[in-house]
């Protein structure tokens, strides 16, 4: 099984450190829930220390990078889960939707396997943050894979949505967690800790307008507001399904 983690995954334990902050709230939405299955589950971020979890990873390469202490990983893909009907308490899935080949299926199979909620974060690709202004190649490759939030409930049922806020030293470097520290994008080893910059090419010219723009002021002046910020709605949502 070949997964796009078993070569990108270079810096992913180091960068993608969980967020307190984040992991509070998806604890929250796991409720009472006292058996997790965690579907593409990488190193282990946010999987709950005080229940019991099952990790599902595609990746022979993160589940080589995850720690002793990580809950038991199976490797396994999200449409195609190796699991009894109705065995886990809940499902998470963490910032991982937008690779799967079949959605559609993928989510299907979480319902499947669970007898009580299903909490998904991902992103909302009608969002726009400003490094889109940059990179629009990145408005683009979300509009490609990111599901539409209207289309979880065709998928799963009725859904909540609620929006995650971007802490400003956020310390999981998914893609806008540098919302207020936009020099961090001009360092090639923080930007290899998102997928979107192993999917697109052509990054030079708008990384050489941003350094332009940070170097002269311009950047602070459109955008210089958001140092200001604690936290930023970036378009980060936590999709729930009862």
């Amino acid at each position: 099984m070949t997964a796009v983690y078993d070569t990108i995954g270079i810096n992913y334990a180091a960068l993608r450190q969980p967020d307190p902050r984040i992991a509070a709230t998806i604890a929250n939405a796991l409720g009472a829930a006292r058996t997790v299955v965690n579907v593409g589950a990488g190193t282990g971020s946010y999987e709950p220390g005080d229940r019991e979890v099952t990790a599902v990873e595609p990746s022979i390469e993160m589940i080589r990078k995850r720690p002793a202490t990580a809950a038991p990983a199976v490797q396994a893909s999200a449409d195609e889960l190796p699991f009894d009907d109705k065995v886990f308490d809940a499902a998470m899935a963490i910032l991982t939707i937008h690779h799967w080949p079949d959605k559609a299926k993928g989510l299907r199979e979480l319902r499947r396997v669970t007898r009580g909620p299903i909490i998904l974060l991902t992103f909302d690709p009608a969002q726009r943050p400003w490094l889109t202004d940059y990179l629009p190649e990145l408005a683009a490759l979300d509009e490609r894979n990111m599901p539409r939030l209207d289309a979880y409930a065709d998928w799963l049922g009725p859904v909540r949505i609620e929006p995650v806020p971007v802490p400003h030293d956020c310390t999981d470097g998914f893609l806008y967690a540098y919302w207020r520290r936009p020099e961090a994008y001009l360092d090639a080893r923080i930007r290899s800790g998102s997928s979107s910059f192993w999917s697109i090419g052509g990054l030079d010219a708008g990384l050489s307008r941003l350094a332009d723009d940070l170097a002269s002021g311009e950047w602070d002046r459109r955008y210089g507001h958001l140092r200001a910020m604690d936290q930023y709605d970036a378009g980060y949502r936590l999709v729930i399904a009862d």
